[in-house]
């Protein structure tokens, strides 16, 4: 494979910048671009050695750099790599990434390293995958949880079903193949016992995965109501600073204003919005018209009434759209006399907490919040499907287990059971990335960013 390179920090100034080189030629291309201090040769290092020196184009000096190697197949990729340090300023960094193409070196894709590695047999798909989430992680149990998964969690529970599957279909295959020897026959009743000990292990995997989404991808939420009940001024409160712009003007907010909110361990992703009445203005009602459409995109909907005024039609209108969502209400103002009507708001499915905004005073809708979401610490013990590809084949590896056990029950051939039994380890094999088109490879890596 050809030999890549790429900034491996953010793009962004700081302390160093580390640009990445792996493959075949790393060690003979950093030799080119790079001269050690005395009389060192990069080729003559050990793996997991540096040196101090200077990085040049063509003998133009461009930085003075610390160089580190790693040799095949003690490396990240499983390839040699070499990393070089230089300062963080985004045109010196830029410059020696430049000098290392020149040199014989290729742009990285996406993802790339990482793929690599994946490819090397150094990572599953699910560890690899995992990678990107330790980077995004925005909360201690997130990061744990993406931890378990770089540690190959989800790999080993996967392993352990697919083993069972395996001892079955080799049962299955012996019995069938082999008639004239000394074979136990195969007990349907004994067969059901092992599928449903596989089904078990399988649902673990899926039935926190909600929970886990919550964790990594945070919660969509908007925060709705009339204009002047106070939505900007919880907007600001829970952002932690003047996000939105508050006045006391109907209509100030116009357009849909976005902030990630940290409550405990859930991420919300806060969308402030226009004031919800009936208006003339061409403008305002088109930022009206998105935020009753965010109500029923959004997972969590905060509607703030003003607990100072009395319940009116809009307000109505408003709790009829949001009956059957997940939804606090918040009755904003507590600090005045409190003339709203709670009685027409009582449902099921919404929580009223009272706030008072002005004064910071939400502490009740926080709870609220996090009582919502609970993240139960059972979901280290299981640890969920990470993402959408891995539920899916989680749960069509499942589907196929109990379908071999309905056919079973119903007494179907044992040859067709077979086959829907092969067909759950096709996706469990498919999950670890052991059996997996190139197309679903790609797709993986091209959510990941450059450099990684």
């Amino acid at each position: 494979m050809h030999t890549i390179a790429a900034i491996s920090t953010p793009n962004a100034v700081g302390g160093i910048a580390v640009i990445r080189i792996s493959g075949n030629n790393a060690i003979s291309v950093a030799e080119r671009i790079f001269k050690p201090f005395g009389n060192q040769k990069i080729s003559d290092m050990s793996g997991y050695t540096c040196c101090y020196g200077i990085a040049h184009d063509n003998g133009e000096r461009l930085d003075d750099c610390i160089l580190t190697v790693f040799k095949a197949p003690h490396s990240y990729t499983g390839e040699d790599v070499v990393e070089i340090s230089c300062h963080g300023g985004l045109f010196i960094s830029r410059k020696i990434l430049r000098t290392a193409l020149k040199n014989g070196a290729e742009n990285a894709e996406a993802g790339e390293f990482t793929k690599r590695a994946f490819m090397n047999g150094k990572l599953d798909l699910t560890q690899a995958e995992a990678v990107m989430d330790i980077i995004s992680a925005k909360s201690d149990m997130e990061l744990k949880i993406a931890e378990e998964l770089r540690e190959g969690a989800a790999f080993r529970k996967s392993r352990i079903c697919s083993q069972k599957l395996m001892k079955i279909l080799g049962d299955l295959a012996a019995w069938a193949d082999y008639p004239e020897e000394d074979i136990p026959e195969v007990e349907p009743d004994k067969l059901c016992r092992e599928l449903d000990a596989v089904r078990k292990e399988l649902f673990s995997l899926v039935e926190n995965y909600d929970a886990g989404r919550i964790l990594r991808e945070g919660v969509s939420t908007v925060i709705v109501g009339k204009p002047n009940v106070g939505k900007s001024t919880l907007f600001n409160c829970l952002a932690g600073y003047e996000r939105s712009i508050v006045t006391d003007i109907s209509g100030t907010t116009r357009d849909v204003v976005e902030e990630s909110v940290k409550i405990g361990d859930i991420v919300l992703r806060l969308s402030d919005t226009a004031g919800i009445h009936e208006t003339e203005d061409i403008i305002e009602g088109i930022g009206i018209g998105i935020a009753e459409k965010m109500i029923d995109s959004s997972e969590l909907i905060i509607a703030v009434f003003d607990g100072s005024c009395p319940c009116t039609e809009d307000d109505l209108k408003l709790i009829n759209k949001i009956k059957n969502k997940k939804s606090v209400a918040v009755i904003n103002k507590s600090d005045t006399e409190q003339l709203f009507d709670t009685e027409k708001i009582k449902s099921d499915n919404i929580q009223i907490v009272y706030i008072s905004a002005k004064e910071n005073n939400i502490e009740e809708l926080n709870s609220a919040i996090q009582n919502l979401f609970k993240i139960n610490s059972d979901i280290f013990s299981s640890v969920p499907a990470a993402n959408e590809r891995q539920k899916r084949c989680i749960e069509k590896a499942l589907e196929c287990t109990d379908n071999a056990v309905n056919m079973l029950k119903n007494g179907e051939f044992l040859d067709a059971v077979t086959v829907v039994i092969d067909e759950a380890e096709q996706y469990l094999l498919e999950l670890t990335g052991e059996k997996v088109t190139d197309a679903v490879v790609d797709e993986v890596f091209s959510r990941f960013c450059v450099g990684k």
